[in-house]
């Protein structure tokens, strides 16, 4: 019995029946798997199919296999809130999964508690509704995180800078993205910096050359941006054109590790908290083998998302035990370490109070003219 996907992007197969629904333990997913932000999380969810299928494969976990049942939201709050309905009320999904823009959550986290259902954020940032005192219900797999990012960003600037920093901020414009652009900007002047612009750009943008030249007209020696990688690479580029010569820090999305080998500007910073494949560490190894062995649409590099995400869920499905129900594997996930080999600096381990991490590690790389290279090693934050 293979697992069962729905994807309005064509990514699968089969429409779950409710024959298998019963047989197996249904995960049900609203991603954004096309639209301009789909490049963040299409291959998230491409990994997470993969890393099921080979769950699958070996028996599928406590003797049952999961299904995934995933519908394509185009980042719309609209569509998110109907396939969450969907999801929960006809295809009995016992966890929820979000892979999409923050916009997406209100609807989603409304249908979830409404059905008592625990929902995952995967490859969508962590709402900070999964920091302590974490609400019941939600959990967070996915590397980036509002406040800790923009603490570590700061923190890398100002040891890194060399003269006085005035810095610019680009955000998209959606809610949390603007909210942490909100609050790296007050974090600013208590770290010696000068804040000259913020730029709160719309997701349809199609020239983002009136955005950069503000940043570039106000004085800025240093942009910092966390938004879905679009933002950040198109704010980035319309600077270099405009003859900006600047330092640019972005987050390091599941794009960064191709973009740093395309765009080959070393002075274009990514801070994040996965080990990129340079690293060549033995479960990145095992990730490039299942990826070329299942054909997946997406290089290996961006599949550190999903994997994650697909290893958690397995755990909290097998501590949840055989008869796992929503309730069952909410409390499995309230009490939870998974050991992620490397990928991370250290494992996801969720409590009952705290759904995110105890600790959140940081690396920052740059292209240093012949490859990508290291430049902080892993720094990490205590989550309270």
């Amino acid at each position: 019995m293979r697992s069962s996907m729905i994807l309005a992007a064509g990514l699968a197969t089969a429409l779950a029946t409710p024959a298998l629904a019963q047989d197996a333990y249904v995960v049900g997913i609203t991603a954004a798997l096309t639209g301009p932000p789909a490049s963040s999380y299409a291959p998230a969810i491409d990994a997470l199919r993969i890393y099921i299928d080979r769950v699958n494969k070996a028996g599928g976990v406590n003797g049952k296999k999961i299904n995934l049942v995933i519908q394509d939201d185009s980042a719309e709050p609209s569509k998110a809130a109907a396939n969450a309905k969907k999801l929960l009320t006809q295809d009995n999904a016992v966890l929820m999964i979000n892979a999409s823009l923050s916009s997406t959550y209100a609807p989603v986290v409304a249908e979830a508690r409404n059905a008592g259902v625990p929902l995952l954020f995967a490859s969508s940032v962590c709402p900070k509704d999964v920091y302590p005192p974490a609400q019941a219900g939600q959990f967070c797999t996915t590397a980036f995180a509002a406040t800790y990012d923009s603490r570590a960003a700061l923190a890398f600037i100002k040891e890194t800078a060399k003269e006085p920093v005035k810095i610019g901020f680009s955000a998209m414009a959606i809610p949390l993205s603007r909210g942490e652009i909100d609050f790296a900007e007050s974090q600013a002047g208590p770290l010696g910096m000068t804040a000259v612009d913020k730029e709160i750009i719309p997701p349809p943008t199609a020239d983002y050359t009136p955005f950069a030249t503000k940043i570039k007209d106000a004085g800025a020696n240093w942009v910092f941006s966390w938004a879905p990688w679009v933002t950040q690479v198109r704010t980035f580029e319309a600077l270099r054109r405009l003859g900006w010569t600047g330092d640019y820090v972005t987050w390091a999305h599941l794009e960064a590790e191709g973009e740093l080998k395309r765009i080959k500007d070393g002075k274009l910073f990514v801070v994040g908290a996965n080990a990129l494949f340079e690293d060549n560490l033995p479960v990145q190894k095992e990730i490039a083998a299942a990826v070329k062995e299942a054909g997946g649409k997406y290089p290996a590099e961006q599949m550190t998302e999903g994997w994650i995400a697909g290893m958690v869920i397995e755990a909290a499905i097998k501590g949840a035990g055989k008869d796992a129900n929503a309730a069952k594997i909410q409390a499995s996930m309230q009490n939870l370490k998974v050991d992620l080999k490397g990928l991370r600096g250290g494992p996801i381990e969720w409590t009952k109070d705290n759904h995110f991490r105890t600790k959140q590690f940081y690396r920052v790389y740059r292209w240093d003219g012949s490859k990508i290279a290291l430049v902080k090693d892993w720094f990490a934050y205590d989550v309270k």
